[in-house]
């Protein structure tokens, strides 16, 4: 069994473990229980850091993870004394978002930590005094890390001792040279950049301030086919690196994602696209990248293939091609729209053409971001059930209504951010990421306290297609036709339609939906996004460039909403899980792909930065020569349109149904949901359901 099919399988059984970071941080935090705030913090952070256990699994080339449980007397320590701790603070620090971002990876890999130390050397030499205790703990952080690095290099160092392969000892002994030289200073080739982008997001990751379930770190890597590229060409140059080990090094870097971020979250990286220059980026990287999907075939990377009108035929295949091969990745995002989008928004020519999908499909700029995505989520059918307690004089009066709840919610949940915001800033501490994200250190500013030049708060609006086709029902069966009071379909609705099916049967299959290049009713979707980018530019968040960016995606949440909400008008079941995305929902696409693509471009997503993620299910079985090329038609001509990002499937549901029915063949079976990819036999089974319903359509 060959190296990569060794890790990836690897990555199925083992987990992934905070414990003993925060053990040993909390340990030593509760030690220095007397020390000033900002001296306590660093010290312990230091401390948790020297003592973090390194783990180097054989055959790994790319090291820096955690999974390594406690020992039970350990675990028993931590269970009983240093949880409550943890939790307390952790819940004192504040709810938010974090870490969906890509820090400077130029700075890391030029200056090292070293070069970053030294600035803020001078920092300290000039700042005023109250700004002090900051610069000292970035420093105390950033030796933290070195030493971590350092620790790694004396495992390698062990292991190199330890094993009778000399191959494999010959590979121990590299990497101790590497951790000892990077991220403490600059990389000086293309394994020392991977090794050191990879250990610097690593140690990003161990948050003292935010452990538990839902506060796992998402870090992006950011765009490696510009920031390695440098490295690549140097070391090809000189003949001391060949195309196959630099592909080895990135699969072993995207394994490592996998031993970072748990499943069902999101992490990755992007692309493609245009530089600062409007030159396309289109080199040997970014076609090793994508390759990566295909040779390691996990969840992670979650990668985002940024396409422009410019971009050669032969990569927007490969990205097609991968997908064919039933892989979930690449997510396709229109960087023609996206970076007018962005300049839109203020940004300057150089930072438009360098963003990420923060985690899903939510853009925010590379190393100057402090976003809050999906801050928070609307349940956006559940606003026409919240005023269809009364009669209207007409279907404008009903819109109105819907309107004025939604305005209402966005008001109320910027109030609600904002606050949240502000506690942060008071509670909560980040000074490692700090060093790596524009403007903290020129200011002197913790990114908590609003450090990163830019600090948008991106709600996300979920189930669209629902409200769309439910209003449109409405308009029919009340306005209309005058078959019933608005009154008598919501006592329908909230019994589920019991005793009326015939009539869910009717709005399900003669009354038109979304999806279908109708105009009638796609161009209501249009008057809710266009509604919802005019009404959130009235808002602006504390911090500077604190925008208010709307997105209309889902991640798990049309899952989640779909089970706390009743009957909808559009004729779905209480507890179905919502629209996936900002397509037509499920098994709604009656007059195929090219009618759901004309439909679902009929509106402007340009002002949706926040993310707008489109599904679309192909057949396995319908397969054929011509497939690709159908493919990529269906593609192209969707972002040609102003499409904003589109996620293909090629599964078959039969094979869908066997991993429901015998899920331990089918461990490593990914799938797209609603803006990110998960293992199928993984997903609840109401999800599970839900993908197998989507609409299949064949190629």
């Amino acid at each position: 069994m060959d190296r990569i099919e060794k890790l990836r399988l690897r990555t199925l059984e083992d987990g992934i473990y905070n414990c003993e970071f925060h053990l040993l941080f909390f340990k030593k935090y509760e030690a220095l229980a007397d020390l000033p705030e900002s001296e306590r913090y660093a010290e312990s952070f230091y401390a948790a850091f020297e003592g973090l256990t390194p783990s180097i699994s054989d055959g790994e080339l790319i090291v820096g993870k955690r999974d390594i449980p406690l020992t039970p007397e350990a675990q028993k320590e931590w269970d009983e004394v240093y949880c409550e701790i943890n939790e307390r603070l952790s819940i004192e620090a504040g709810l938010g978002q974090d870490s969906h971002m890509a820090i400077d990876y130029d700075l890391v890999l030029s200056e090292g930590i070293s070069g970053i130390i030294r600035r803020i050397d001078g920092y300290l030499e000039t700042c005023e005094e109250d700004k002090k205790a900051f610069y000292r703990t970035c420093r105390r952080c950033l030796e933290a890390v070195i030493r971590h690095s350092e620790n790694y290099a004396a495992e390698a160092e062990r292991q190199s001792r330890l094993t009778d392969d000399p191959v494999r000892k010959a590979e121990l002994e590299r990497l101790a040279v590497i951790c000892k030289k990077v991220p403490a200073g600059p990389a000086g080739s293309f394994y020392e950049a991977v090794q050191s982008a990879h250990f610097i997001t690593h140690c990003l990751s161990l948050n003292p301030f935010r452990n538990g379930t839902w506060q796992y770190q998402q870090f992006q890597l950011g765009r490696p086919d510009r920031y390695l590229w440098p490295y690549y060409q140097a070391d090809m140059e000189k003949g001391v690196l060949t195309r196959e080990e630099a592909q080895l090094l990135l699969d072993c870097l995207a394994i490592q994602i996998n031993m970072r971020v748990p499943n069902g979250y999101s992490s990755g990286y992007m692309v493609g696209g245009t530089d600062k220059n409007g030159n396309v980026v289109a080199n040997d990287l970014t076609e090793m990248c994508l390759q990566v999907i295909r040779d390691i075939r996990l969840v992670y990377p979650s990668v985002g293939f940024c396409w422009t009108k410019d971009m050669p035929d032969a990569l927007t295949r490969k990205a097609c091609e991968i997908l064919l091969h039933g892989h979930s990745h690449p997510a396709v995002f229109n960087d023609d729209l996206i970076t007018e989008g962005l300049r839109r928004v203020g940004l300057s020519e150089d930072e438009v053409h360098d963003y990420i999908h923060s985690t899903c499909v939510e853009i925010t700029p590379v190393a100057s971001s402090n976003a809050w995505v999906a801050s928070p989520y609307t349940n956006m059918p559940q606003l026409l059930l919240d005023v269809m307690d009364r009669e209207y004089p007409d279907f404008d009066a009903l819109l109105e209504a819907v309107f004025e709840n939604l305005d209402t919610h966005i008001r109320d949940n910027y109030n609600s951010e904002n606050w949240h915001r502000g506690y942060r800033a008071e509670h909560s501490v980040n000074p490692l990421l700090s060093c790596f994200v524009n403007d903290c250190l020129a200011l002197g500013t913790d990114i908590e306290q609003g450090g990163a030049r830019y600090n948008w708060i991106m709600p996300s609006f979920v189930g669209m297609a629902n409200l769309v086709d439910s209003l449109y029902a409405v308009k029919t069966l009340v306005f209309d036709e005058k078959k019933m009071t608005i009154r008598q379909y919501k006592e329908i609705i909230d019994s589920d339609f019991a005793g009326n099916e015939a009539l869910r049967q009717y709005v399900l299959n003669d009354i038109p939906k979304y999806g279908n290049d109708i105009d009638d009713i796609d161009r209501y979707f249009g008057m809710f996004t266009d509604h919802l980018v005019s009404e959130c530019k009235k808002y602006k968040a504390m911090h500077q460039n604190g925008d208010l960016i709307p997105s209309v995606f889902c991640w798990i949440m049309h899952e989640r909403f779909g089970r706390e909400t009743g009957a909808t008008p559009d004729g779905r079941r209480a507890c179905f899980p919502l629209g996936d995305g900002s397509g037509p929902c499920q098994g709604r696409e009656m007059n195929g792909p090219t009618a759901s693509v004309l439909s679902a471009t009929k509106w402007d997503h340009m002002g949706l930065l926040g993310g707008v993620a489109v599904n679309m299910k192909f057949s396995r079985s319908s397969l054929g020569p011509t497939s690709l090329d159908t493919i990529k038609s269906i593609l192209t001509a969707y972002l040609k349109r102003g499409g904003f990002e589109m996620q293909i499937n090629v599964i078959d549901n039969e094979t869908l149904k066997k991993a429901r029915a015998c899920p331990e063949q089918y461990r490593d079976l990914v799938v797209r949901i609603g803006g990110y990819s998960d293992y199928f036999v993984r997903l609840t089974p109401q999800m599970q359901e839900e993908v197998i319903l989507r609409t299949e359509h064949r190629a």
